[in-house]
């Protein structure tokens, strides 16, 4: 799997690509999709991160201050990736 940045670098080439305009109908729809896919991506493992962010927690009262980390939903999309394994886009 590539790296939060590796991922967020090819995000910035999709949108330089799509903002040209130079492409067909095709190309920018299935370049459009891969954009999504990276976003979605990037999302995912800025949620990761966050996730492992310990959270210090005030008390109520004048007790200790607590220490929690965030719990956040795992949904993988791995089977996306293959479809651009080949380096087309």
């Amino acid at each position: 799997m590539a790296s939060f940045e590796d991922q967020l670098a090819e995000l910035e080439k999709v949108v330089e690509r799509l903002e040209r305009g130079e492409l067909t109908l095709e190309e920018n729809v299935s370049l459009f999709e891969r954009g999504m896919h990276l976003s979605n991506a990037c999302k995912k493992e800025l949620d990761r991160a966050e996730s492992r962010i310990q959270v210090l927690l005030d008390p109520k009262d004048e007790g200790p201050v607590r220490v929690a980390s965030l719990e956040v939903e795992d949904g993988e999309d791995e089977e996306y990736d293959a479809d651009y394994d080949d380096g087309r886009l």
